[in-house]
C-alpha cells in the first residue's frame, strides 16, 4: 500500500548529452560502515519470524552477497524475545553478503508495561550475531504502532536508550515510512548513532497496511486513525537533504523503485538507497527473480551515472539536479 504521492518524481537530474567517458568506466562501488560494497544499494529490512520467511531472506542474502550489496532483515523481535523461527533470519549468516544489518524496535527498548522484558545489550547483540550483522539497525514505528489496535504507545526515554545500545554496538537508526527530520536525527548523532536511514513517506504507508488489519478487527478507531494518516510523514528526499549536512551515512529509502531512484537520492547526499518491495515480491518467487530485479536497479543507476557523465558515486553526488513539486515546496518552507 503506497502513499498518493510518488516525491522521487520531484527529483530531475540534469542531462549531459557529451558525457566523455565509457559506460565501461562506470564505477559505482563505495564504502558504507566500513564495508566496501559493489553499488550503494541496500535491500532494507523487511521480513522474518515466520516458517516461509527463511527462503525469502535466503534469496535476498544469495542475490545481495552475488551483486555486492548491503542487506537488512525484518524485525528480530520474534526471534530473540519469543524464540519464533530463528532460522528465517540466521539463514543470511550462510551468505557473504558484504554488509549486513540487524533489527530491533524502538518500543521494545523500553517498557511497555509493568515487568514486561526489554530489550538491552545483550539482546541486542544476539540479533546482530543471529545473522552475523555488522550493524544493528533500531527502527522507529510510532505511526504504525498508533494505528495498531494492540500498538505500543510509550516512547518516553527511547533517547536514552538507543544511546545505551550505541555505546555498545554501532547503531543505524530508521524510520518506517514516515521519515526523520533534522532536529530528531541531531539529538541521535548526540547519543552515539552512527547512521540514519530515512524511510520517509511516498512509499509503503504502514498508517495504510494498519488501516486495512484494523478494519479486519473491526477496530473501528483504529481504522480511521490509519486513513485519516495515510501520508503522514516527511518526504524521503526531503529528510536526505536535512541529513546530509549532519556527516553521518544517510541511506535512502521509502519509494525508491529504480536505479533512477538510488541516482537520484545519492545527487540529493545519500551515501546509499534502500529498496524493499519490489524486491520483496521477487524474492517470494525464486533466487533467479530476486537476481534479475537487483541486475535491472543496478544496471538503471549505472546508466543514470552515465547519462549524467559521472564516472563514480562521488561524481554522481555533485551531479547538477533539479527539485520540483511538493519536494521543492517542503524544502523551501
Amino acid at each position: 500500500m503506497e502513499g498518493r504521492y510518488r516525491y522521487w518524481d520531484d527529483i530531475q537530474l540534469v542531462h549531459n548529452a557529451l558525457p566523455e567517458l565509457d559506460f565501461s568506466e562506470i564505477d559505482a562501488s563505495i564504502e558504507l560502515f566500513g564495508r566496501r560494497l559493489k553499488a550503494p544499494l541496500v535491500i532494507t529490512g523487511m521480513t522474518g519470524g515466520y516458517p516461509k520467511a527463511a527462503q525469502i531472506n535466503a534469496n535476498l542474502a544469495r542475490a545481495a552477497a552475488e551483486v555486492g550489496i548491503a542487506m537488512g532483515v525484518g524485525s528480530e523481535r520474534a526471534a530473540i524475545v519469543k524464540g519464533q523461527y530463528p532460522e528465517s533470519y540466521s539463514c543470511v549468516a550462510s551468505y557473504p553478503v558484504p554488509l549486513k544489518i540487524a533489527n530491533l524496535g524502538a518500543p521494545q527498548i523500553i517498557p511497555q508495561a509493568p515487568g514486561e522484558r526489554v530489550i538491552g545489550p545483550a539482546e541486542a547483540r544476539a540479533a546482530m550475531e543471529l545473522i552475523g550483522a555488522d550493524v544493528l539497525a533500531v527502527h522507529l514505528n510510532f505511526l504504525q504502532e498508533m494505528v495498531q489496535p494492540e500498538g505500543d504507545r510509550r516512547a518516553r526515554g527511547c533517547l536514552a536508550q538507543i544511546g545505551v545500545l550505541a555505546r555498545e554496538m554501532p547503531v543505524l537508526v530508521k524510520e518506517t515510512g514516515a521519515g526523520l527530520s533534522r532536529d530528531v536525527a541531531e539529538r541521535l548523532r548526540g547519543v552515539g548513532v552512527r547512521g540514519f536511514d530515512v524511510s520517509g513517506t511516498g512509499g509503503t504507508s504502514f498508517a495504510a497496511v494498519e488501516h486495512y488489519r484494523a478494519k479486519a478487527q473491526g477496530a473501528r478507531r483504529e481504522e480511521r486513525l490509519g486513513k485519516t494518516f495515510w501520508d503522514w510523514g516527511i518526504p524521503s528526499p526531503v529528510s536526505v537533504v536535512e541529513l546530509a549536512p549532519l556527516g553521518l551515512p544517510v541511506l535512502a529509502s521509502g519509494g525508491v523503485r529504480s536505479g533512477l531512484d538510488v541516482a537520484r537520492a545519492i545527487a540529493l547526499g545519500a551515501n546509499a538507497a534502500g529498496t524493499a518491495g519490489g524486491v520483496l515480491r521477487a524474492a517470494s518467487t525464486s533466487y533467479e527473480a530476486t537476481l534479475a530485479e537487483l541486475e535491472q536497479i543496478l544496471h538503471e543507476l549505472r546508466v543514470a551515472m552515465f547519462l549524467t557523465g559521472s564516472r563514480t558515486v562521488d561524481e554522481l553526488r555533485r551531479a547538477p539536479r533539479v527539485v520540483t513539486g511538493e519536494s521543492r515546496a517542503w524544502l523551501s518552507r
